[in-house]
């Protein structure tokens, strides 16, 4: 018996899915969720086999959803928007529907999941935020304990590399998020935020001045008292971003 779950924010989607899954004897739907906070919580408890999962939910998105899971199933995504196709894929989805969802194509996704499944022994995915598009984003989403902490880009001091997390410095505290600095800067705007360093990222609107240090380095002082190291390259950046 496989265990699926349903995350989608319409409710006749939700049905729909339900509906085409009817004939698969050997599922059971564990959960039906109607945003991500749930579907994070009916993953975290049920630890599902599948998961159907829209893209643009209120609050926390598909993808914002799958970052925060400790181990994520598989996942088709359904959506409305075929922008996401590449993105989804990136994160080692089994298929992306299009809504309105055929039959014909449910049945083929399905397939594909079986299919998977039965060659790779349903080994658990590791699911990445990869931004293929140009667009950035404004928010990071961290948890902390057992709560989920959505942190504005505008409320950020500085990020720093620790290990196999990045430290995120905010006006509301410090807050620890497993992934690597080249995937954070990846995701955020390149006009706002400066790599000054390989362990960290600086907010322009957060630099206040610069002061050499030693040769060829610098101290960035920024507005929240805190003395960030500036590399060579680092200065080369910042010149650049900022017109020096």
């Amino acid at each position: 018996m496989y265990k699926v779950v349903i995350v989608d924010d319409e409710p006749l989607a939700r049905q729909l899915v339900r509906t085409l899954l009817t004939p698969y004897g050997d599922i059971e739907i564990a959960e039906e969720c109607s945003n991500g906070f749930e579907g994070f919580k009916a993953i975290q408890e049920t630890q599902p086999d599948l998961v159907f999962l829209d893209v643009q939910m209120p609050r926390l998105s598909g993808f914002e959803m799958l970052e925060i899971l400790d181990t994520c199933p598989s996942v088709i995504f359904t959506t409305a928007f075929d922008n996401y196709a590449l993105q989804a894929f990136d994160a080692h989805a089994v298929d992306y529907l299009l809504k309105p969802i055929t039959k014909e194509r449910f049945e083929q996704a399905m397939r594909k999941w079986l299919q998977q499944t039965g060659e790779h022994d349903r080994k658990v995915q590791e699911l990445i935020q990869q931004h293929t598009t140009s667009t950035y984003e404004h928010r990071i989403v961290v948890k902390d304990n057992s709560k989920i902490r959505i942190i504005p880009t505008q409320d950020i001091h500085y990020i720093e590399a620790s290990d196999d997390y990045v430290k995120i410095i905010s006006t509301d505290g410090t807050y620890l998020k497993k992934s690597t600095m080249a995937r954070i800067e990846q995701n955020i705007d390149p006009q706002q935020f400066v790599r000054v360093h390989r362990s960290f990222l600086v907010p322009v609107t957060q630099l206040l001045r610069i002061e050499p240090y030693e040769k060829d380095s610098h101290i960035a002082i920024l507005q929240c008292g805190v003395k960030i190291p500036v590399s060579r390259n680092g200065m080369t950046q910042l010149k650049t971003r900022l017109g020096w």
